[in-house]
């Protein structure tokens, strides 16, 4: 199942976007699925271009990059239109099948922000180090752009109409986790 695509040698990023994804009534969806320049949770860093030669090889990626639900290629959940990469990220526009049970499903999780994350399916065509150790992505052949539960890359959030109250409750959270630390930290010495 999902690891099928591992088998692949695909790998996966995570993505929380705080310019969000906007979701539509009509089922509509657009927004970042990757930012360049911040590290994920694993250390790995987007670079500005790395996919450049991905989008103009497969002329823009449409119809070729799929939409999929927590990256099972069993659950397509809508049809990514538009993918193109700006000096902010990659920017992906497309629409869920409201036709497909888990597309619906998808659409109504996103909108009232039990769901929040995107996550690309890719296959890293060139890296290297940064002097912390960091993994760079200088080159990726993206496959995949997931909707998921649990993305890797903080600053990264979906929005639909919910986004103010998830807004509030994931900092919330936040706050308490850092509360945590902080009393553990002190506590602890």
């Amino acid at each position: 199942m999902i690891d099928d695509i591992c088998d692949l040698g695909l790998e996966r990023k995570f993505c929380r976007l705080d310019s969000g994804i906007t979701v539509e009534n009509d089922g509509s969806v657009s927004g970042y699925a990757s930012v360049f320049g911040k590290a994920d949770q694993s250390g790995d860093v987007v670079e500005k271009g790395a996919y450049g030669a991905c989008l103009k090889a497969a002329a823009g990626l449409v119809g070729r990059v799929k939409m999929l639900w927590q990256h099972d290629p069993k659950l397509p959940i809508g049809i990514w239109e538009e993918i193109v990469e700006d000096e902010h990220g990659l920017f992906v526009k497309g629409r869920f099948l409201n036709s497909v049970q888990k597309g619906a499903e998808a659409m109504a999780l996103v909108q009232a922000g039990a769901i929040d994350g995107l996550s690309i399916g890719y296959k890293a065509r060139r890296t290297t180090k940064d002097s912390k150790g960091r993994r760079l992505l200088l080159e990726v052949d993206l496959w995949e752009v997931s909707l998921v539960t649990f993305p890797m890359l903080p600053e990264a959030r979906v929005a639909g109409k919910a986004d103010a109250e998830a807004g509030d409750l994931l900092q919330n959270v936040a706050d308490a986790f850092a509360e945590a630390r902080t009393m553990l930290v002190t506590h602890g010495q």
